[in-house]
């Protein structure tokens, strides 16, 4: 489960969406991201995966590997499909004593259950695609004009793009410290879910050690490097945008303008209604 999770994790390989611009990832996922808020019809929802999936076709990322990190959600999809079968109301389908399942809940969770799914593969396919110094430097190009309001970007954007790559060197360092807590005996897998949850505090005690450690050792070898900022700072790789860039960034556009009028499409039961009138 902890090795599953792909959001931090670089997948590095040659393709057109690894050579765009890390600012054309960043908005694009953003703008994905509010086109998937925009969907209000199942024709909306196979759009947005289809778009999706022609991405990771176009990243020559496996398929397995993107859905692999979609058993960490398990247990908050799980829940969000039960909180929205039961505590929306409308027609009812199915009732279980006082709890009722209506046609509207159902309809919700699933669109919910996907929407999420959509938007989990969609955010770990940008630091899937992109470095995180490549990331750093993308977002603070896009932020730059909140310098105006004494906004500290350079700091946010670093601190970000730390936290990126801190995820999968925590979750390695969670791994080896549940296996070594194995061969001393600590099971995981069995019992109640107190006693799991118990089960884990020798794990998190280290964990929390080694994350301050480690968060010591990165802050000592910054300033050692003399590291003040973004004071007198240059880059060694200036970002430029090319023809693909300004190609994606209409493609952009487009997409969200197609999500955003596919809520004026006809639901699912409607025109299987107009069908059976036919």
């Amino acid at each position: 489960m902890i090795r599953d999770i792909t959001i931090g994790q670089y997948y590095d390989t040659n393709s057109p969406i690894h050579r765009l611009d890390p600012r054309t990832k960043i908005i694009g996922t953003f703008a994905y991201i509010v086109g998937l808020f925009l969907v209000k019809s199942i024709f909306g929802f196979v759009l947005a995966a289809a778009l999706l999936f022609a991405v990771i076709r176009i990243s020559k990322i496996p398929l397995s590997f993107i859905l692999r990190g979609q058993k960490s959600i398990a247990m908050l999809l799980v829940l969000t499909i039960i909180l929205n079968m039961f505590m929306i109301k409308g027609d009812p389908l199915v009732s279980f004593g006082f709890l009722t399942i209506s046609r509207q809940g159902l309809y919700t969770a699933i669109f919910m259950a996907v929407r999420l799914v959509l938007l989990v593969i969609g955010c770990s396919l940008m630091t899937l695609t992109t470095t995180p110094l490549s990331l750093t430097d993308g977002l603070e190009h896009l932020m730059r004009p909140l310098k105006v309001l004494k906004v500290p970007v350079h700091d946010i954007a670093m601190m970000m793009s730390i936290a990126l790559r801190f995820i999968p060197i925590l979750l390695e360092e969670t791994d080896k410290i549940m296996k070594a807590q194995s061969a001393r005996g600590a099971d995981f897998e069995t019992g109640s879910l107190v006693q799991r949850t118990k089960a884990l505090i020798p794990v998190l005690v280290p964990l929390f050690v080694s994350a301050f450690r480690r968060a010591d050792e990165l802050a000592t070898a910054m300033e050692a490097r003399c590291y003040r900022g973004d004071e007198g700072r240059t880059q060694m790789k200036q970002l430029h945008y090319t023809k693909m860039d300004i190609l994606a960034l209409m493609l952009i556009v487009l997409s969200v303008v197609a999500l955003y009028l596919s809520r004026y499409l006809p639901s699912v039961s409607t025109v299987a209604g107009y069908l059976w009138q036919w």
